[in-house]
């Protein structure tokens, strides 16, 4: 279990996150849920140990790791931009790591993940010769050899959309379940969060908002702010997406 015990982040005088408390069970998909600048990446970063703690306690599997430094958390993170190296083909990208470590990049594990995320046919390919979608998978397979205790996400989607969106997300949640890998995502779009996690963590200036199942968050939202939050936020995409049909529609 990964614990948050009143988590404060302050930056001189503005607090930007305020007594956070927040279990996580082994084996979750967790969404970070918030507008921009709520703070949301800043736990993310908290958690991966890339940010300080400023006041209280980050446990996993009962032990304090707040003060353990990021490199031996045993955590992984999936950033926004693919950092990919371009030199390398998608192969020699995902088992990167594992060389470094001296570790057999031919087990099992790693073949059954290379074809859990269909990367088979791409393996060779240079990384300017993958689209979008494949870049994501081969980012995705190269932390996940490292065989993190934790996988952390950064707006893992946002390059991405329409069915290849899909298709990332669907793998997304198939890998994260085959492993049992606990994973926390940070996005700002709640079709994605509701879509795809076990539990939603919404946040607001700096505070949990509410902490729940996504049938929680839509049937029962605990303040005006998460309905509002999730209602606006799912309209506008409704409304784009009527736009797009009614285009291609009159088209």
């Amino acid at each position: 279990m990964l614990s948050l015990k009143n988590v404060t982040k302050q930056y001189d005088n503005n607090e930007v996150l305020k007594d956070i408390n927040l279990d996580i069970e082994n084996g979750e998909i967790v969404a970070l849920l918030g507008p921009s600048g709520c703070g949301k990446t800043t736990l993310l970063n908290m958690i991966l140990g890339l940010t300080e703690v400023t006041s209280g306690e980050i446990h996993f599997n009962h032990s304090p790791i707040h003060h353990v430094p990021m490199q031996k958390r045993g955590f992984n993170i999936v950033f926004q931009d693919y950092c990919l190296f371009p030199h390398l083909n998608a192969r020699d990208n995902i088992m990167y790591g594992l060389n470094n470590l001296k570790k057999d990049p031919n087990t099992k594990e790693v073949s059954d993940l290379i074809e859990l995320l269909e990367l088979r046919p791409h393996l060779y390919k240079k990384i300017h010769e993958l689209s979008g979608g494949q870049k994501q998978r081969v980012l995705i397979a190269r932390t996940i050899v490292m065989e993190p205790k934790v996988l952390l996400m950064d707006e893992p989607l946002s390059a991405l959309d329409g069915m290849i969106k899909e298709r990332i997300k669907d793998m997304i949640i198939k890998v994260a379940k085959s492993l049992n890998l606990t994973t926390i995502i940070v996005t700002h779009a709640p079709e994605e969060a509701l879509t795809m996690a076990d539990k939603i963590v919404v946040i607001q200036e700096g505070k949990i908002a509410q902490f729940g199942t996504p049938e929680d968050i839509i049937h029962r939202p605990n303040s005006k702010f998460v309905r509002q939050f999730i209602l606006n936020q799912l309209e506008i995409k409704r409304h784009h997406i009527y736009q797009l049909f009614g285009e291609q529609h009159g088209a």
